[in-house]
C-alpha cells in the first residue's frame, strides 16, 4: 500500500493528521493526492459546492504593507481608489448575484479596519440586503473587535473573512504592519459573535510547502468553515511584482494536502484562478467543494455563468 493510499485510508476512519503524516507525503506523486483528496471531500463534503462573490466596497488607500496587495498606500499600483460604495450600488451587485444562483455574497474593504460611522452604514446596508434578498452575507472589514463583529451579526451577516496569508514563520516576510496574533485574535473574536469564519491564504508568495501546510493545521485549530486559497497574481508595483508563478502541478499538490488536513472543510479556490489555462478545472477536481467567482478585488475574474456550468459538468450540486 502506497504512503498516499494508507494515509487517505486514515483520514476516512477519522484520524486527525499529524504535521509528520503530511511530510510524508510531499513527494508523492501530484495526481494520486489529487484522486486520494477527491475521495476525502465526496466522503465528508458530499457533492455540494458553495459558489460566493465579492464586491470591493471601498478601494485603496490601505495603511498596511502586504507586500501583494495593489491597495497599500506603500505602492504605486494606480488602482481606482473610493471610499465606501452607495447602499443601492451594492445592493444591485447582491441582487445580481443570487439571480445568476450565487449562494453567498460579501462586501470587502480596504484598511486595518473599519471606522466606527463605516461600521455603522455597513450594518445598515447589510441589514436592507438581508430584509429583501435572500443571499447569506459574509463580511470581510480588516481586524474588528468583538462588538464590532456582534453588530455585523446582527446586520444579517453570517460569516466573517480574514485570512491569515501564511504561516506564522513566513508572515514577517509579507506584512509588518500588523502581526499574525492579531488576525488569530480576530477570527476568535468572531466566533465569540457567534459569526462562522472564513480563513485562508496566498499560495506563490515565496512560502514553501511546509508554510502552507502549517496555515492549514493553524486553521484546523481554530475550526475555521471556509479555507480560500488565493493563487498569488504578481501586481506591477507590489514588491512581489517578478515573483516567480507557482507551477500547477504545485497548485494542486498544495490543495490536495490541505484537504487531508482539513477533511470537512470549505476548500475553496479563489483569486488567481483566471491564470490558470483550464479555468481551474483540474484543481476542482483535487478535494475543492466551493469557489469565489467573479471579479477579484483588483484583478479580473471567472464570469459566474461559466463557473456554474463547469462544476455542474463535474458532477457537483450548485
Amino acid at each position: 500500500m502506497t504512503n498516499v493510499d494508507r494515509i487517505k485510508k486514515q483520514v476516512l476512519e477519522g484520524k486527525v493528521l499529524e504535521k509528520k503524516d503530511i511530510i510524508l507525503l510531499f513527494k508523492e506523486d501530484t495526481f494520486e493526492l489529487a484522486k486520494a483528496a477527491d475521495e476525502i471531500r465526496k466522503t465528508f463534503c458530499g457533492n455540494k459546492f458553495s459558489i460566493c462573490t465579492i464586491i470591493n466596497g471601498k478601494s485603496g488607500r490601505c495603511s498596511e504593507n502586504c507586500k501583494y496587495c495593489a491597495q497599500s498606500i506603500y505602492f504605486k499600483t494606480n488602482i481606482e481608489e473610493y471610499d465606501l460604495l452607495s447602499e443601492d450600488t451594492i445592493k444591485n451587485s447582491a441582487k445580481s448575484n443570487y439571480k445568476q444562483g450565487v449562494h453567498k455574497f460579501s462586501i470587502v474593504t480596504s484598511g486595518k479596519r473599519m471606522s466606527a460611522e463605516n461600521i455603522d452604514n455597513l450594518c445598515d446596508i447589510y441589514k436592507s440586503i438581508h430584509s429583501d434578498i435572500p443571499i447569506e452575507l459574509c463580511a470581510s472589514h480588516g481586524l474588528l473587535g468583538y462588538e464590532e463583529l456582534k453588530k455585523l451579526k446582527e446586520a444579517g451577516v453570517i460569516r466573517y473573512h480574514n485570512n491569515l496569508e501564511t504561516s506564522k514563520n513566513y508572515f514577517k516576510n509579507i506584512c509588518t504592519t500588523h502581526t499574525f496574533d492579531e488576525k488569530i485574535e480576530t477570527i476568535k473574536n468572531a466566533k465569540l459573535a457567534g459569526l462562522e469564519v472564513c480563513s485562508g491564504g496566498i499560495i506563490g508568495l515565496g512560502e514553501t510547502m511546509e508554510d502552507r501546510m502549517d496555515m492549514a493545521f493553524t486553521l484546523r485549530e481554530l475550526e475555521v468553515n471556509s479555507v480560500p486559497i488565493n493563487i498569488l497574481n504578481p501586481i506591477k508595483g507590489t514588491p512581489l511584482e517578478n515573483q516567480t508563478l507557482l507551477s500547477y502541478e504545485e497548485i494542486i499538490k498544495t490543495i490536495s494536502l490541505i484537504r487531508f488536513i482539513l477533511p470537512k472543510a470549505e476548500i475553496r479556490l479563489a483569486g488567481g484562478r483566471a491564470l490558470l489555462l483550464d479555468k481551474g478545472l483540474d484543481a476542482l477536481k483535487s478535494g475543492i467543494n466551493a469557489c469565489i467567482s467573479g471579479d477579484m478585488l483588483t484583478t479580473s475574474g471567472i464570469k459566474t455563468e461559466e463557473d456554474i456550468e463547469m462544476i455542474r459538468k463535474l458532477g457537483f450540486e450548485v
